[in-house]
């Protein structure tokens, strides 16, 4: 079941994102040969008016092709469009990526009974006889305080929830804080959490709130909205931090995954969810990671994505001519060579995690 689920989860990102691309090129009046989702040998194709449509076998990707060939004489070739087309053609794909995210991280939200805020509500003690409290949480011991809206963290900016429990997933215990407090920034240095904020405090009744909690407002369409944003730009921060982390060596390259350890993920999370409403919850927040993740990654100037196409646009922009599309090409020939090559060792990553249960 869970594999069907991430297969339809693979399908619904990349038709968005093709999508994205081929109502923005017919829209410009450029010619679209074929709209494929899924790669490899055809299943089904059916053709209407100039362009084919086509299911193929392999549901990892997927494809808009465009008349770009540099010796026809098409007027409606992708090539002898105006610059601003192109952009907009070639940007849309992952602009409809981030649509997608948006509205499943929407989704989300309605599954839950607030929309999370950044908000401290407060934090792990006891109420004494004498109606004081007694606060076993270090976070309030070293300076953290209730309705503390914490917007930095060791100069991170934080937008949600989700960015407070990827930085403190970290190992990190300590951080020096930004918090909005009756209306004006505060520094608090050397703010401590728990080694495991999940983890309730050893000897006292903490009722199920651990170090500190959070605010979740009420749901309406606002809060929903506004709630949506912040995880969106939450989302979107992490996989800009990921990024970071794997190419200064904080991440082993161990730790990249492909296509098959994203499916075997989307699979382990669907059979551990329980019931329909979870399952709902918990493929959104999935679906929207991975949309985000794929929109930002294409948007990347790495030749033979949209971004490295984007970045031949530019230059165009700057010189106001083109660079020879044969040069062109063959940066993007080896983008791509590069491109596979990275997918491979991916792939090998997932299958020795799969098979060492690693």
């Amino acid at each position: 079941m869970g594999i069907i689920v991430a297969i339809i989860i693979f399908g619904i990102i990349v038709t968005v994102h093709e999508f994205g691309h081929f109502i923005c090129a017919k829209l410009s009046g450029i010619k679209v040969i074929e709209f494929s989702v899924g790669m490899g040998p055809k299943l089904l194709q059916k053709k209407k008016g100039e362009t084919a449509y086509s299911l193929r076998l392999l549901p990892v990707g997927g494809y808009c092709a465009m008349e770009e060939d540099i010796e026809s004489d098409d007027p409606r070739n992708f090539r002898k469009a105006k610059l601003w087309k192109r952009v907009i053609v070639l940007a849309a794909g992952a602009f409809n990526n981030f649509v997608l995210g948006f509205i499943m991280i929407a989704i989300l939200i309605c599954t839950l009974s607030g929309v999370p805020t950044n908000t401290v509500s407060g934090f792990v003690g006891v109420r004494n006889d004498d109606g004081t409290a007694t606060y076993y949480a270090e976070s309030y011991n070293t300076g953290l305080r209730k309705q503390d809206k914490i917007i930095r963290m060791d100069g991170t900016r934080v937008y949600s929830n989700l960015d407070i429990n990827f930085l403190l997933a970290s190992g990190k215990d300590t951080f020096d804080l930004v918090v909005v407090r009756d209306g004006e920034k505060v520094e608090l240095p050397n703010v401590r959490f728990h080694d495991n904020y999940y983890k309730e405090v050893e000897g006292t009744d903490s009722g199920g709130v651990y170090d500190f909690g959070l605010v979740y407002n009420k749901k309406n369409p606002l809060t929903v909205i506004k709630g949506s944003g912040d995880i969106f730009m939450s989302m979107s921060h992490i996989v800009g931090l990921s990024l970071k982390q794997l190419v200064s060596g904080e991440v082993s390259k161990d730790d990249v995954s492909g296509p098959v350890g994203v499916v075997s993920a989307i699979s382990e999370t669907t059979a551990q969810s329980k019931g329909l409403l979870d399952t709902i919850s918990s493929n959104a927040y999935m679906t929207a990671l991975i949309t985000i993740n794929i929109g930002i990654m294409n948007l990347l100037p790495i030749p033979g994505l949209d971004g490295g196409r984007l970045l031949f646009c530019l230059i165009e922009f700057v010189r106001r001519k083109p660079v020879k599309p044969e040069h062109e090409g063959y940066v993007h020939l080896a983008g791509m060579v590069l491109l596979f090559g990275i997918m491979i060792f991916a792939t090998y990553n997932d299958i020795v995690r799969l098979v060492t249960g690693g």
